[in-house]
């Protein structure tokens, strides 16, 4: 029977500095994939990255070993040993793995709870690992209810509303910190996702122009044209910092993009005005020293948790709707995930029976010897029907069980008790069975 396995780090388990580490591009999420089903023990695998986490979703054999596969695959991407990760970790089987998607995809796992991003990261992370070949069956059906699942809280609760995305968050912090935004010099680095809320946020604060620079220019160009922005290259970078107030920074880079050296040289041509800074990227694009340097202020995704935790409680009663709808979608997952399973298990646990009947049979063939072959076609029988009886009622309640949210559940404890997965004789299996010649001469004593 094939299990569902989900084991991570997010901003509640592990620092910033241990997130960036683990953060997984387009490039080495592939090649984390790939590796995994490399293994017997894996046969289906996906990845989620963000600022926030780090998490593989996985279909296995053997839940024990394929952890360790994982645990050893992001111990080799963050350059660490698995001892120090272990600590950070935290691992869901079963319907309980598909149960944090559903919450992830649905934001409620999320720094800012209801947070705009996530749905969009899931379902990225969902198509590259079909363009990888990495899911089959199960992980298919996970994440299109998940995404559903995201979609409905969304729709039906006003869970999505509000400040309720990092970037806006981010540009609420420079607010607090600057005050008015409207004649800011704003420089975005980055052109994607982070770069575009933030310019919409920005621009909801009345900031005019913002500045966009980018590794490639035409995206630079594509992002500041709707929003009345500036485009410019990435090399021109000193000189724009020399002019802003405020930059944000959000690219899959994975090196610093401004770092400590630069800046100094920077500031010290601002004649130390002041400056702020603030890195949404994981892995960070501002080096961490840059705090040091006279004038700048650096913020990076940690310091928005206080404003996520100021917005929070406006959305505790949209955030229990939206539990209800993930539970809703849930349980629809774990009917079809248990249907999966009940006419296999039904067919195994049949095969198990007619084994162990034809075991003790084959054992205990030398004390029929007194039995004519009509009688011993009659014990053979007699055997299978108590046999066949025994498992009538468990069946039954089996096949029904598909129909039942806890289907799932029910089976996975059936293939454990019979040892339907075990793949060997069960303990015990073998009977002796005391000859009926002899328990007849008994019985007249």
């Amino acid at each position: 029977m094939s299990d569902l396995l989900a084991l991570g780090i997010s901003h509640k388990t592990a620092p910033l500095e241990l997130r960036e580490r683990l953060a997984l591009t387009e490039g080495r999420a592939a090649g984390v994939l790939n590796d995994l089903r490399s293994h017997s023990q894996v046969s289906e695998a996906a990845a989620i990255s963000t600022c926030n986490r780090t998490e593989l979703y996985l279909v296995v054999t053997d839940p024990v070993e394929a952890e360790n596969l994982a645990l050893g695959a992001l111990s080799r991407q963050a350059g660490i040993r698995p001892t120090e990760l272990i600590e950070s970790l935290y691992s869901y089987r079963g319907i309980d793995a598909a149960r944090h998607l559903y919450r992830v995809a649905a934001g409620l796992d999320s720094m800012i709870v209801g947070e705009a991003e996530i749905q969009g990261q899931v379902k990225r992370a969902y198509e590259l690992a079909l363009v990888e070949g990495a899911t089959g069956a199960i992980l298919n059906r996970l994440f299109r209810g998940a995404l559903a699942a995201g979609k409905r809280a969304r729709d039906e609760t006003r869970i999505g509303e509000g400040s309720i995305s990092v970037p806006s968050a981010a540009v609420e912090l420079a607010t607090r910190t600057l005050g008015d935004l409207s004649g800011r010099h704003v420089l975005l680095i980055g052109a994607g996702e982070t770069a575009e809320l933030t310019a919409q946020a920005l621009t909801l604060r009345g900031v005019e122009t913002v500045f966009v620079a980018n590794r490639r220019f035409d995206r630079a160009i594509g992002l500041a044209e709707p929003f009345g922005g500036k485009a410019v290259r990435l090399e021109d970078l000193p000189a724009q910092l020399e002019a802003a107030d405020i930059v944000v920074s959000g690219t899959n880079s994975p090196h610093h993009i401004v770092e400590r050296e630069e800046l100094e040289l920077v500031a010290a041509a601002r004649e130390y005005r002041p400056l702020l800074l603030i890195d949404l990227a994981v892995p960070r694009d501002i080096d961490p020293s840059c705090r040091e340097v006279t004038g700048v202020v650096v913020r990076d995704v940690d310091d928005v948790q206080q404003i996520a935790d100021r917005n929070a409680t406006g959305r505790e009663v949209e955030s229990r709707g939206a539990e209800v709808i993930v539970a809703a979608e849930l349980a629809r997952f774990e009917r079809w995930l248990g249907s999966l399973e009940v006419l296999p298990t039904v067919a195994s646990l049949r095969l198990r029976a007619d084994d162990i009947v034809g075991r003790v049979l084959a054992e205990n063939i030398g004390r029929f010897e007194d039995l004519s072959h009509a009688d011993q076609v009659r014990v053979e029988a007699m055997a299978r029907a108590i046999a066949s009886r025994l498992l009538h009622e468990p069946t039954l309640r089996l096949k029904r069980a598909a129909e039942e949210s806890d289907a799932y559940q029910q089976v996975a404890a059936l293939r454990e008790l019979f040892g339907l997965d075990a793949g060997t004789e069960p303990e015990g299996a073998g009977a002796e069975v005391t000859p009926l010649r002899r328990r007849a001469d008994r019985a007249g004593d």
